[in-house]
């Protein structure tokens, strides 16, 4: 059993001590030997690093040094994988060069620069026993920019290389601006499809960093809204999964299973993905006597469906030859790239920000885990964390009086030099938003860190040695953002 949390959540800090690159470094190593993983690790516009470095049930520790004079330093990927992105991120963005690397390309690209992405130094073979094959980055379907390149023998997949960056809406910059308690519609526009998840990270980095609390009665509906989103977007997933199969009726099925879901949002706040359903200091829609027991009522009835429509998939012979086994992905690569939500609980890790950094309404959470690593975990986990939620959401209406979103409280300006960092389990993993305020109480920066960011690594990792034909199926098992790594 985890060690209960002893902290106060989010995490506030006044920024420590800058320390010189040496000992930065170092510093870092040692937390990753004892066990810490990196939430964050990037620069600012004042030539500062920032590193905050966590532990499950403990408050994460930041470190902070200015950027090294000769530009470079030495890496931390080779010892640590969790870092190679980072480190990526910060030569594309400031130039410091990680002596070392040994993956040193660029994550995305700035705005109006296709030349550069024309000359992306995709690895190349030059073996007459294989070939390449391109996809994307536009695609058949209504699907985001993305672009994956194949090494093949034949029809076995011997490596994916996949680029993104053909958005680059720059949201990081635009929170930055203006008044920080004004910014909601932009973290619900981080992803889409996770307007929940990001928000709430949002709502509560700012409300943290106002000095105001949240009464309990809204913080509960919005952990319902959270579920929701959950529930309806797993649902999303395993639709797509069986329509990759030809499984039609579990196509079928749970489509409109997630429309039942996304429609009783829809009731509450008027958008099927939960727009303008949260705000900083509370919520925009409450939750009356009658729409809670209609909501209790709605996912009861769903709640059957879907444990009859998850029973008869993963018990069919065609369903199963497809998912067992295929796209697997090791305990051991999950925990080195540092990969979250269903990826890693699929391979074996029970990571979860609901149980290792716990919104208050998640008390006694456990996360599911299965430790295949294959398309059949991946699925299953997404059914077993719908029945989860569903608990869940029955557990907070069955004690929930009603609630008026005019319970929410008023923001006053947020204080100044202090730096927030805010977690949230979204639908597919570790959502992280890392806010500091000035000397004045403006925003001096914001950083987002989607799961995708870390996960997309994990589909070329699933896909090698599997056929091509299984691309797609691997691919919609994991369900990652194109958008939430182009921020």
């Amino acid at each position: 059993m985890k060690e209960k949390a002893q902290y106060v959540y989010p995490f506030l800090y006044v920024l420590p001590a800058i320390l010189d690159i040496t000992d930065f470094l170092n510093g870092i190593r040692n937390l990753c030997l004892a066990g810490y993983f990196p939430l964050c690790f990037f620069g600012t516009e004042r030539r500062e690093l920032l590193c905050a470095m966590a532990m499950a049930a403990k408050e994460p520790i930041l470190l902070r040094c200015l950027f090294p004079q000769d530009t470079q330093y030495q890496s931390l990927s080779m010892e640590f994988p969790a870092f190679h992105l980072f480190e990526r991120e910060l030569w594309e963005e400031f130039g410091i060069i990680p002596l070392g690397h040994p993956w040193l390309k660029p994550v995305r690209f700035p705005r109006d620069c296709r030349q550069s992405m024309e000359q992306y130094p995709f690895f190349s073979s030059e073996s007459s026993a294989l070939h390449e094959v391109g996809v994307g980055p536009v695609h058949a379907g209504v699907i985001e920019p993305g672009h994956f390149r194949f090494i093949c023998h034949g029809e076995r997949i011997e490596h994916l290389e996949i680029q993104l960056g053909y958005q680059h809406r720059g949201i990081m910059n635009l929170l930055s601006r203006g008044d920080i308690r004004q910014k909601m519609p932009l973290a619900e526009s981080i992803a889409g499809d996770t307007a929940i998840g990001h928000g709430l990270a949002y709502c509560s980095a700012i409300e943290s960093l106002c000095n105001v609390s949240v009464p309990t009665a809204l913080q509960t509906v919005r952990l319902i809204a959270l579920e929701l989103e959950r529930i309806a977007m797993h649902l999303a997933d395993l639709s797509a999964l069986a329509g990759d199969i030809a499984y039609l009726s579990g196509q079928n099925f749970f489509a409109a299973l997630r429309t039942a879901i996304i429609n009783s949002s829809l009731a509450i706040c008027g958008s099927r993905f939960g727009k303008r359903w949260l705000k900083p200091g509370g919520i925009n829609y409450g939750l009356s006597k009658e729409q809670n027991s209609l909501l209790r009522s709605t996912l009861e009835e769903a709640g059957r469906q879907i444990e009859r429509c998850t029973r008869a998939m993963f018990a069919d012979a065609g369903v199963l030859n497809r998912f067992d086994s295929t796209g697997s992905v090791s305990k051991k690569a999950a925990l080195e790239l540092n990969f979250s939500g269903v990826t890693a609980k699929a391979s074996g890790l029970a990571i979860d920000a609901r149980c290792d950094f716990p919104l208050s309404g998640y008390a006694n959470f456990s996360p599911l885990c299965l430790d295949s690593g294959d398309v059949f975990a991946r699925a299953s986990i997404r059914a077993k964390e719908i029945e989860q939620s569903l608990d869940m959401i029955a557990h907070m209406l069955s004690t929930l009086p009603p609630v008026s979103a005019k319970d929410s409280v008023s923001l006053p300006p947020p204080m100044p030099d202090k730096l927030c960092i805010a977690i949230t389990e979204g639908w597919r993993g570790r959502i992280v938003h890392v806010v500091k305020t000035d000397s004045e109480g403006g925003t001096e920066f914001y950083r987002v860190i989607d799961p995708s960011l870390h996960n997309w690594f994990a589909l070329a990792l699933a896909v090698r040695n599997e056929g091509i034909s299984d691309f797609p199926l691997c691919n919609k098992s994991f369900d990652l953002s194109y958008c939430g790594t182009d921020l």
